[in-house]
């Protein structure tokens, strides 16, 4: 058979379906351009002024916008996310997190599952970065926190074994631990002093540490049920909300005496208490009461009212006192009221449960 002609090797490509051209019929064909990569989404920027919201439930941090009333992003914590401390510098927020069930008044502890110690600790969050950096030792069960003048320090309310606990911060563990009422809550540094106030729940009181001294200063009697303490601006006196005794009562710091006694109204259970820059006013959250009431400092009576949601607690003002925040547990989101008309302007969806609120202006 002789050599097969062009046309013949042409007329048997046809017949089978192919057309080669200068390509092998045996080579792949070349693969589809790799579809790109998805873009990263944009690292959120911290706002000018943000309120950063503990929520208690979700284990986590909402950052809003104080300007836009948006919520920026969501840091995860860990467990039980309570009391937020800022540092002087306002590059930190320490976060009281708690491995303790959630229990309450009037619940049999005995029938709540075991704690977990592991998750209990004071979570540090770099404000620029908006992330969880890591979590410090702290005593059992964190639930309030507040930090020293200095930025070296935090002082740490341990609910479950009756002290307040000093975290050096620097070195990231506890130095001195202090005795104090049961159940201690609120913790607040006067602005002018030494001293450290501590609400306890049990005893109905609040407990006078002098840091610097190193030593229990006294307990002084005030409402039942003693949630949190504000001090004016000129550290003369402080303020303790009563939840059960509907009351705020007005401490002289000097004379570590209580000065009076204000009544809130019937039912009005105090929570969060927050002074004004001017120390004239104070704005207290009153939890299952729906309110923030206002009061002047003084006439120590209360001249106005705002309804905000339900159980607000946490609580915090603008650096200009013309916009105020409250936590609304239930309700899962943040009142923003606006001071001068006295109205609310807006809610904000946040995580679950939220509970402490800081609001803090970029450095």
């Amino acid at each position: 058979m002789g050599r097969p002609t062009v046309a013949r090797i042409l007329k048997g490509l046809v017949i089978s379906g192919a057309v080669c051209g200068a390509v092998a019929c045996n080579q792949p064909a070349p693969a589809p351009p790799a579809a790109a990569a998805p873009s990263a989404p944009p690292k959120p920027q911290r706002p000018a002024l943000a309120v950063y919201v503990t929520n208690e439930t979700s284990g986590d941090l909402s950052v809003i916008d104080a300007a836009t009333g948006t919520l920026v992003t969501t840091i995860p914590l860990g467990k039980r996310p309570r009391g937020i401390a800022i540092s002087p510098d306002r590059q930190t927020a320490y976060v009281a997190l708690s491995g303790s069930p959630v229990g309450g008044p009037g619940v049999d502890e005995s029938t709540l599952p075991p704690p977990d110690r592991q998750a209990d600790g004071i979570g540090v969050v770099n404000l620029a970065d908006m992330k969880l950096t890591g979590v410090m030792t702290s005593g059992p069960d964190p639930e309030q926190l507040a930090i020293s003048r200095d930025g070296t320090k935090l002082f740490v309310a341990n609910e479950d074994n009756k002290s307040l606990t000093v975290i050096d911060i620097a070195a990231k563990n506890i130095v001195e631990s202090f005795k104090v009422g049961g159940e201690p809550e609120g913790v607040t540094v006067s602005p002018t002093s030494d001293h450290v106030f501590v609400t306890s729940e049990e005893d109905g009181a609040v407990f006078v540490v002098d840091h610097v001294a190193h030593k229990n200063v006294k307990a002084i009697k005030v409402g039942p049920r003693p949630r949190s303490i504000a001090f004016l601006p000129d550290g003369s006196r402080a303020f303790v909300t009563s939840e059960t005794g509907w009351t705020l009562t007005d401490i002289d710091t000097k004379a570590l005496t209580a000065r009076k006694t204000i009544r809130l109204g019937e039912n009005m259970r105090a929570m969060g208490v927050i002074a004004s820059p001017d120390g004239e006013r104070l704005y207290v959250s009153t939890g299952r009461s729906k309110m923030v009431l206002i009061v002047d400092t003084k006439k120590d009576a209360v001249i106005g009212s705002v309804e905000v949601g339900p159980r607000p607690w946490g609580i915090g003002l603008s650096p200009d006192a013309k916009t105020l925040f409250t936590a609304n547990g239930p309700s899962n989101d943040v009142t923003i009221v606006d001071l001068a008309a006295g109205q609310v302007t807006k809610k904000v969806e946040v995580g679950k449960g939220p509970w402490g609120l800081a609001v803090v202006a970029a450095p």
